[in-house]
């Protein structure tokens, strides 16, 4: 039986020191930094670790409504250049969607996991069907990812250690009692308006808050 609390996937021993050092650096200039079960040192970020704002996403890459987000929150980001921190979390409710995160992780050994989740969400019409994702599909669609070797991508994918991160990540779905996706939280609090203006409206209000 494997026991949450203590999952360590490979080089989590060094995801860990990392994530401590940005946890008390930020903590240290008075940043709200999230903490388990809403992250983990594993999750993949995007924004320097100083920023005062935190996006904390739970995703489904089959999922039409993480697409329809994917560009707004690319954006929320070049609008508040080094201020805002985006944190990723996968929720595969999707049939299939559990393939595509070990796809996504499997990408980001060749340090190219946003440009494939970008154009799996870009391109996500040509690898779902009835909202459940075609194998053969996802990596077709990937393959067209600039500097991506889809047969590493492959022989990668079969790591146990990525069934252990969807494990974990399911158990804080869970653990936080989400049931849709997208699912946002800015500086730990929830999206109280679900829309796109929702999303960019709170994020500006907390960087607005954060930077005074």
């Amino acid at each position: 039986m494997t026991t949450m609390s203590v999952f360590r996937p490979p080089l989590a021993a060094l995801a860990a020191t990392i994530f401590a050092f940005s946890h008390a650096d930020a903590m240290a200039q008075g940043v709200v930094a999230p903490s388990p079960p809403y992250v983990r040192p594993y999750s993949p970020v995007l924004g320097p670790a100083n920023a005062r704002v935190h996006v904390v996403e739970f995703l489904d890459p089959a999922c039409e409504g993480c697409a329809a987000f994917a560009p707004i929150v690319k954006s929320i980001l070049a609008e508040h250049p080094g201020r805002v921190r985006l944190w990723v979390r996968y929720a595969p409710f999707h049939r299939g969607a559990d393939y595509v995160v070990k796809a996504i992780e499997a990408a980001r050994l060749q340090d190219r996991l946003w440009p494939a989740l970008e154009t799996l969400f870009a391109k996500q019409a040509e690898w779902t069907r009835g909202h459940g994702a075609i194998p053969a599909q996802v990596l077709a669609v990937l393959g067209g990812v600039p500097g991506l070797d889809i047969d590493r991508l492959k022989r990668d994918m079969e790591r146990p250690a990525f069934a252990q991160v969807i494990e974990q990540d399911m158990a804080d779905v869970k653990a936080l009692k989400l049931a849709q996706t997208p699912t946002f939280f800015i500086n730990g609090k929830p999206l109280a308006k679900y829309s796109f203006d929702g999303l960019r409206a709170q994020v500006g209000a907390e960087v607005a808050a954060q930077y005074r």
